[in-house]
């Protein structure tokens, strides 16, 4: 399948190009365009790390100003690698707590309220991104290794399904991430894995140390859950690579910024 993410004119953000016209609001920061400054230069998303607060803030109002969702629609939370998924529905909405919000903790969400913006953010793991557009059901969540193998993709799934999606309209996206070139792992991490993903997935590298493709690794689960490989878009961005674009965790030694990843039902017109 064909890229899904398309560069802005102004390189400030990443959109999926084919839900463009299904009044879906989707896509991924940059790092660019933004106020931070020095480690954090300049669109730094997140709260959490050592970046001066005003300068989040204007970056959230500049990205505000590019998403047609009110920012206090924004939902966010504290992320704990697990595979907790919050419904955000018409009550969680109307008390809402915009960005940041640690005072609850999921990485996964699940809404079909319009004019509502899921938020994660991100630094090397993987974004998934669901949508049906028959439903008018959309779903996000951050896929680290710990969540990834503990299978929050299927839970994703199967929390749309209970709200009677059918997993032959579910669309998913596999956003940009750390690729498996340049993602080292040892053996406390590969002993979570199944044994039917260890082919497609890893590439030793020595007798403790792996190479492991991690967005791979959500597609399987994800085809292992009941998704079909035409329903799955997988980007080729790396955010470890392409580090004029983005943050990276294990590239800039954890001290670095955050994108964020984002999807949200438009009000109808």
């Amino acid at each position: 399948m064909c890229e899904p993410f398309v560069l802005s004119d102004n390189e400030k953000v990443l959109t999926i190009k084919h839900w463009d016209q299904s009044h879906v609001i989707a896509g991924f920061t940059t790092r660019n365009g933004g106020v931070s400054q020095k480690l954090f230069r300049s669109l730094n998303m997140g709260y959490h790390v050592r970046d001066k607060k005003d300068a989040v803030d204007t970056n959230y109002s500049i990205v505000e100003n590019i998403i047609s969702i009110p920012l206090n629609n924004w939902i966010s939370s504290k992320q704990v690698h697990s595979t907790s998924i919050l419904e955000v529905d018409e009550h969680y909405l109307l008390h809402n707590q915009p960005p940041p919000n640690f005072d609850v903790e999921f990485d996964g969400f699940i809404t079909n309220q319009q004019n509502c913006l899921l938020t994660a953010v991100f630094a090397d793991c993987v974004p998934l991104y669901f949508y049906s557009e028959k439903d008018q059901w959309i779903g996000l969540a951050h896929a680290g290794w710990k969540g990834t193998v503990n299978g929050i993709g299927r839970k994703m799934v199967e929390a749309l399904v209970k709200k009677g999606v059918s997993k032959r309209n579910i669309q998913v996206v596999i956003g940009p991430s750390i690729s498996a070139t340049h993602y080292e792992v040892e053996l406390n991490v590969v002993k979570h894995i199944p044994l039917s993903f260890h082919s497609s997935t890893l590439t030793k590298v020595d007798a403790t140390h792996y190479l492991l493709d991690l967005k791979q690794l959500n597609k399987e689960m994800l085809l292992h859950a009941g998704i079909h490989e035409e329903q799955i878009n997988v980007t080729d961005y790396c955010s470890f690579q392409d580090k004029e674009l983005f943050f990276s965790h294990r590239r800039d030694n954890g001290e670095t910024g955050r994108m964020m990843a984002f999807i949200g039902l438009e009000r109808s017109k």
